[in-house]
Formats: structure tokens, C-alpha cells, sequence
């Protein structure tokens, strides 16, 4: 490839996985300069491979999405042998996990690369007790920020009220900051905000109340406020619901008891855009197996949906003939849950990042040679 031009070498690296990528870059310094830029680096996540990170208690794994099988266990910078480690959100090939002592990392799994974030602080009301904390991590455009949510929520029992506490960390300033408390109270057994559209969603209620319907409310990432989007018109909230994120638009799971409903959102931010994808119940899922009380979906594949049931499998559901089948993914206990991550060359830091005019000094350089030498 000497005689190419760097953008024809370029468009030829970006169809590379982070590994092979990493391998080039440790065999020449042209190679490491051009790798290094931040053109490169958005242009290689632009055509990125997408693989599955598995969490069971305090381990992670990686498995192939093509394939489905022989999970890696990654080391991760958080590890904890006795206790669990929550993942936070994924956006770029970047993953916010924390374990049970509340320290939190930004880590590149495929770079194995990451930053410790600052703690953050909270202050228990005297009147309250300490119910949950979500949180959600994201790119905000606007800024070129990255972005991480914490909401931790007090609730009264007696006086059946509730309040949260907001505060926002952002990867440029390396620092947290305390935003106005959020007027809903977490209805939600997941912990982590769902990107879609520029923000992280959760399902809340407004009311502590057994009749109180549930809606979703949105974190604008760029704006930094909550606003609530509109529920499907034949979906009043009154079962238990569940956000997700499938074939990049906003997904909603409604539990009817009887079954699950599948909508998505197919413009963001437009409730006519609501559409029912397809409908699960028990029946889909041989008899014998535990009561269907959970199913995520994580990803779509042509006319495959893969999802999580019950935290504990994976199922491929083919959206036009209706059939289940099962994931066995050997090495694994039954307690999984699965995140979607992207193959990035994305430092934890924004520091690490080069400057795109040094792509066209890098042309100047090999315009100069005839070939480059390594």
C-alpha cells in the first residue's frame, strides 16, 4: 500500500477490527501517526464491528455477535471477586461500569484503556430514605462532550413523597456538577439511561401511587434538562414498562401479564411514529421453562431480534415466522445481562486525541517519499 493515497489507505483501516487496527499501529510510526488522529479515529467508529459484552456478577465477557459463542472474560479496572459490578451505559466503544463501593470507570474494553472518575456527592435528606440511583452516559454533539447522569432518589414512606438528586459529570472538565432534582419518582428496575436521540431515557411516575400510570421522561444531553416523551397512543402506562434501545430508535416493552408488546419509535421525538413491532408471551417460550417475567431486547439482526429473558438467557425471535430459538453460550453462569458495545479506537480521555490537520500534514509527509519506510 505504499504508493496509495493516505485516504485510500484510510477507508481500508476503517473496515478493520480494533485489533487488527492495533496490531498495524504497533509496527511503524506512519502507521501509529496516521491511527492516532482524531479523523481516523470517528471514521474507523463510523464502520465499527459491534459485539456483546455480557456481565455475570463481577465478571464481563465478550462474545462474537456473528457467532454467539466462546465468550473471552475481560479484566476489567473495577475488579470486585465477591460482589457485582453494574454497567452504567456504553456510547462509542466506551463503558461506564461501577462496582459496590461506588467508584465508577470510563473504559475502552477493546484499548484496555481507562480513567477513574472523581466521586460523586450526595446529600440524604433527614426525612428520607435512600431508595435507588440510576445513571445514564452518553455523547452530547453539540459540545463533542461525553457526558454521565447521576440520579439518586429518596423516597418517604410515611408521608409517601419522594426527591432526587441530580448531578452531571462531564468528561472535559473531569468534574461533577449538581443540576435541578428531577419531579418524577423511578419506577424502573434497570439501572441504565437509554441513548437515543441526543438523550438518555428512563421509565418514572409522577405520583407514588398504585394507580399512577408510568411515562418516559428524557435527559437532554445538550440542553442538560428532563422532558417527557409520549407514550403510543393505545398505551396508557398502566403496566409495568421497560425502555430499550433497538435498530437505533426508541424502544418500549410493555409487560400485559399476558404478554410483552414490542414499539418502537421510528423518528425520535415524534409520537406518531410509534409502530408495534411484534408481541411475545409464554407461548413462544417451550413449556416447562421459569415464568416469563423480563425480556430485553438488545439487538436486530435482519428479521432477528436478540433478546434477554429473565436475565438469564438469550433468544433469537424471527420477527417473520414467529419462532424462538435459544443461545446456549458455554462458561457462563445464569445470570447474565448483555450490553451492546461498539469496536472503538476512542481513548477514556479527550486529551489523548490528535488534531485532524495533522491527517494533511501526514499526506504532505508521504507525498514527499515515493515510499515510506517503517
Amino acid at each position: 500500500m505504499a504508493n496509495l493515497p493516505v485516504e485510500v489507505i484510510t477507508e481500508i483501516l476503517s473496515r478493520l477490527p480494533v485489533k487488527s487496527v492495533l496490531r498495524l499501529r504497533s509496527t511503524c510510526k506512519w502507521w501509529r501517526s496516521l491511527i492516532d488522529t482524531t479523523h481516523f479515529i470517528l471514521f474507523h467508529l463510523s464502520k465499527s464491528h459491534t459485539t456483546l459484552i455480557l456481565r455475570h456478577r463481577s465478571h464481563l465477557y465478550t462474545v462474537d455477535l456473528q457467532s454467539l459463542e466462546k465468550p473471552l472474560e475481560i479484566t476489567h479496572p473495577l475488579m470486585c471477586y465477591s460482589n457485582s459490578i453494574k454497567v452504567l451505559g456504553s456510547c462509542n466503544g466506551l463503558i461506564c461500569i461501577s462496582n459496590v463501593a461506588d467508584d465508577i470507570a470510563l473504559w475502552n474494553p477493546h484499548l484496555r484503556k481507562h480513567r477513574i472518575l472523581p466521586a460523586d456527592r450526595f446529600n440524604r435528606p433527614d426525612s428520607s430514605l435512600f431508595a435507588a440511583r440510576v445513571h445514564g452516559f452518553g455523547h452530547d454533539a453539540a459540545s463533542n462532550d461525553y457526558k454521565l447522569v447521576s440520579i439518586t432518589y429518596f423516597v418517604d414512606l410515611h408521608n409517601r413523597t419522594f426527591d432526587s438528586q441530580v448531578q452531571l459529570y462531564t468528561l472535559k472538565s473531569d468534574a461533577w456538577k449538581n443540576l435541578p432534582s428531577m419531579p418524577y419518582a423511578l419506577c424502573c428496575a434497570r439501572t441504565m439511561g437509554v441513548l437515543v436521540g441526543g438523550a438518555l431515557h428512563w421509565v418514572v411516575t409522577r405520583k407514588l401511587e398504585p394507580d399512577q400510570p408510568d411515562l418516559i421522561v428524557a435527559f437532554d444531553l445538550t440542553r442538560e434538562s428532563f422532558r417527557e416523551v409520549e407514550l403510543p397512543a393505545t398505551v396508557k402506562g398502566n403496566f409495568d414498562m421497560e425502555v430499550a434501545l433497538l435498530g437505533g430508535c426508541l424502544c418500549l416493552v410493555e409487560n400485559r401479564g399476558s404478554g410483552f408488546d414490542f414499539w418502537v419509535m421510528r423518528v425520535y421525538g415524534s409520537s406518531d411514529s410509534w409502530e408495534k413491532l411484534f408481541t411475545i408471551t409464554q407461548d413462544h417460550l417451550h413449556i416447562g421453562l421459569p415464568k416469563l417475567q423480563s425480556v430485553r431486547p438488545l439487538l436486530i439482526d435482519g428479521d432477528r431480534v436478540l433478546l434477554e429473558q429473565n436475565r438469564s438467557k438469550l433468544c433469537w425471535y424471527n420477527l417473520s415466522s414467529g419462532d424462538v430459538s435459544f443461545v446456549k453460550i458455554p462458561g457462563i453462569g445464569n445470570s447474565i445481562e448483555g450490553t451492546v458495545c461498539a469496536g472503538s479506537l476512542l481513548p477514556p480521555t479527550l486529551l489523548n486525541l490528535r488534531d485532524e490537520s495533522e491527517m494533511h500534514e501526514l499526506g504532505h509527509q508521504k507525498n514527499r517519499k515515493k515510499r515510506y519506510q517503517c
